[in-house]
């Protein structure tokens, strides 16, 4: 088993062992949310999939996210291939509000969504 945070366990950038900041943690390791993302928003995925989902992703990097996620309990392995859990869902419905504010931030500062974007 890989090494995941764990509320009330040491996690990166403090002290506090809250189930946030072991959250946090998790979720901020390089292409966490991106897996996540791709899984809640496009359904299952092979590993091949998920890595042409998540462009420019190494092989490695992946793996060791889904392992990750895996062992945490968000991602699950099926028939079908990789998908997300109950909980990952959960956490999805709870970025959505996140993406909203992340598209009308982007006009504030003039940009405009890039074309075929599936944030």
């Amino acid at each position: 088993m890989t090494k995941i945070p764990i509320p009330g366990g040491l996690v990166r950038g403090s002290d506090r062992r809250t189930p946030l900041m072991a959250a946090f943690d998790l979720l901020g390791r390089r292409w966490a949310m991106g897996v996540i993302w791709q899984l809640c928003l496009h359904g299952p995925a092979t590993f091949r999939d998920l890595q042409a989902r998540c462009e420019g992703v190494s092989p490695s990097v992946l793996n060791a996210r889904i392992k990750e996620l895996r062992e945490a309990k968000l991602i699950e392995r099926t028939d079908q291939g990789y998908t997300g859990t109950a909980r990952a869902d959960e956490l999805f419905a709870h970025l959505t509000p996140l993406r909203a504010w992340a598209h009308d931030w982007a006009a504030d500062l003039g940009v405009d969504d890039p074309p075929g974007e599936d944030d």
